[in-house]
């Protein structure tokens, strides 16, 4: 299986270990430490906005929504998305990897894994940002500027998605039972 984000199929079988002492199907219960409760919670809201921000941009495709409607609601939607998602990431590499790392060495090549797939969704986040802004530049000019803008925009939110998908998951299947393995070091 590769490593490769834009390839990989799951987590590779070598980072899996974790999952055998706390499976996705315990995930729901109170075993699960409240930090690994926590980092579900946000994973969930990065993935309720990349759905809404997909059902605007399929609203607008399908021509159920208006161009104006479509920036009124798409761009704040993505501003939060990709300020969360940043800051989220930040957070993870500067500080949690580390501590995993410390904790847990024998995942330490799963951590890494975890880095590189946010250099590439960073490259996500950078073109996001770019035809977001430049939807958002181009909605007081032109329409077919601003439409040309806009499926730019739904273009790089189609190409983000499985990347994204992917990475949450599989850093899930790391994260959530190590930190609950080791909820002393992950407390608030």
């Amino acid at each position: 299986m590769s490593d490769d984000l834009s390839t990989r199929q799951g987590l590779p079988e070598p980072y899996r270990y974790l999952l055998a002492d706390l499976p996705r199907d315990r995930w729901h219960g109170h075993e699960v430490a409240a930090m690994a409760r926590f980092w579900l919670q946000m994973h969930s809201g990065f993935r309720r906005e990349a759905a809404a921000m997909d059902a605007l941009t399929g609203q607008w495709r399908s021509g159920a929504l208006a161009l104006p409607d479509l920036h009124r609601q798409l761009i704040p939607t993505l501003q939060s998305f990709l300020q969360h998602l940043d800051g989220h990431h930040n957070i993870e590499t500067h500080h949690y990897f580390p501590t995993m790392r410390q904790v847990e060495p024998r995942i330490g090549a799963g951590i890494d894994l975890l880095d590189r797939d946010h250099d590439v969704i960073h490259g996500h986040l950078e073109t996001l940002f770019q035809t977001g802004l430049a939807f958002h530049q181009g909605v007081s000019g032109p329409a077919p500027t601003a439409s040309d803008a806009a499926a730019r925009l739904a273009d790089a939110l189609d190409k983000a998605g499985p990347s994204l998908s992917r990475h949450l998951e599989d850093e899930e299947d790391i994260v959530i039972p190590l930190i609950t393995r080791h909820a002393d070091h992950f407390k608030g």
